[in-house]
């Protein structure tokens, strides 16, 4: 076949292909609010930011009278205010090249960078789930271990379709080893001759090197609530769109120790709910802390998520032991100042991707934009005439979200 001279057309094409290609986890999440950026309302586009509603809950009633309830509605946003690119140079000779050729030697290249740019970006949205289960630090090397994660999730009444696993290389490749001894061709042999960990307990799970490391604060000491929490402290109505809560600590062990955002923890007497039911769990509620905070004289405030509910319809805690928290105990996960692997299992609507097409800016030439299931890439050529050769850059612009933390959970092995 004869070589054609390259456009920006044919390279957008190409690299869009790719991109969607090298994605891993910007597959496994929500992608369903890309249509509503590209919605025009009386001739305008909805901007960088759109709403997103929260399913309310109800609460069943006993007996034959009716007792009405309000309707409440939460809200979240998601925004897209992410813009990454990737700019390189072709001569005159280049643009000449089969695509192919192009492809495996540039745009490839390229394109794996972008792609790994946005897992990791959306690995980043650990921060914001509070579920963390096994012993921080310890791998994944049995079933049992990996266990723990779907299981956190069935006791959230998490729906079992969509499940979706990421796990760094150090616990893949643990896990893998723990499937070689069994006795089941269909797991065993791709384990053992691929590396592959396949479908684990309805978990579509997948290896990464994108997974995040988070790093805890280097917070100690006896660490005890410095405030009034009672069950009328806030409401679901307070915290509908915001799901976070801030309370106050006391008792850290130096005057100036840091509890760093996405550290988790529990409070002494505060346990789990079956969010159905209402039923307390056997195990204590993670929160997890969504902003850095630095002690001042052994104390500090924490904004956390989610918010304590005692009752109602949207209850997600269970009290137990006190009618005040001020005093209980606070109890970090994982040791201070250490870094830990965040290996996830998730619904795929825990987490949004929202990817945008550019717009084509006034004055510039042969410019293409094309999108392959929902991810858009922008390409513009720049022209250097004096020695002939093509500056070619290729943008994308997203955003992420956790959307609802509850359909996650953080998974570390066990000792």
């Amino acid at each position: 076949m004869a070589n054609t001279t390259l456009t920006a057309d044919i390279i957008a094409k190409e690299a869009v292909r790719i991109l969607d290609n090298e994605l891993v986890m910007a597959k496994k999440v929500f992608r369903g609010y890309e249509e509503e950026f590209s919605k025009n309302i009386n001739g305008y586009k909805v901007g960088d930011t759109i709403s997103i509603r929260k399913p309310t809950e109800f609460e069943v009633t006993d007996g034959a009278t009716m007792a009405v309830q309000d309707v409440i509605e939460g809200k979240t946003t998601i925004r897209v205010d992410k813009r990454k690119h990737v700019a390189f140079k072709f001569t005159s000779q280049d643009l000449t090249l089969k695509i192919d050729a192009l492809s495996e030697r540039v745009i490839k290249p390229a394109m794996v960078k972008l792609a790994n740019k946005v897992d990791t970006d959306l690995h980043a949205l650990y921060a914001g789930v509070s579920n963390w289960v096994g012993t921080p630090g310890e791998l994944i090397n049995s079933f049992q271990d990996f266990a723990k994660g779907p299981e956190r999730l069935d006791e959230g009444a998490v729906p079992q379709d969509g499940r979706t696993g990421v796990l760094c290389p150090a616990d893949h490749w643990a896990l893998v080893g723990s499937q070689t001894n069994l006795y089941n061709d269909t797991i065993n042999k791709p384990a053992y001759r691929e590396g592959q960990s396949g479908m684990v307990g309805g978990v579509d799970l997948y290896m990464t090197q994108n997974v995040a490391t988070h790093t805890t604060g280097s917070r100690s000491g006896s660490i005890l609530i410095d405030l009034s929490i009672t069950a009328s402290t806030i409401s679901y109505a307070d915290v509908k769109d915001t799901n976070l809560q801030t309370i106050h600590v006391d008792a850290l062990g130096g005057a100036t120790q840091t509890i760093a955002a996405g550290d988790v923890f529990t409070i002494a007497g505060v346990y789990a709910v079956n969010p159905v039911t209402k039923a307390p769990l056997a195990f204590l509620k993670h929160f997890t802390v969504v902003q850095d905070a630095v002690g001042v004289g052994s104390e500090t405030d924490l904004i956390i998520t989610p918010a304590m509910i005692w009752n109602g319809p949207f209850q997600n805690v269970s009290v137990q032991g006190v009618t005040n928290l001020n005093d209980q105990a606070v109890t970090f996960i994982g040791a201070a100042s250490t870094g830990y692997r965040q290996n996830m299992i998730f619904h795929k609507n825990a987490f949004a991707l929202v990817s945008v097409p550019l717009e084509k800016p006034p004055g510039a030439v042969d410019v293409s934009r094309q999108t392959y299931k929902g991810t858009s890439v922008r390409v513009i050529p720049v022209y250097d005439g004096v020695n002939d050769e093509s500056a070619w850059r290729l943008d994308i612009l997203y955003g992420t979200k956790v959307i609802d933390e509850r359909l996650a959970t953080r998974i570390s092995g066990t000792a």
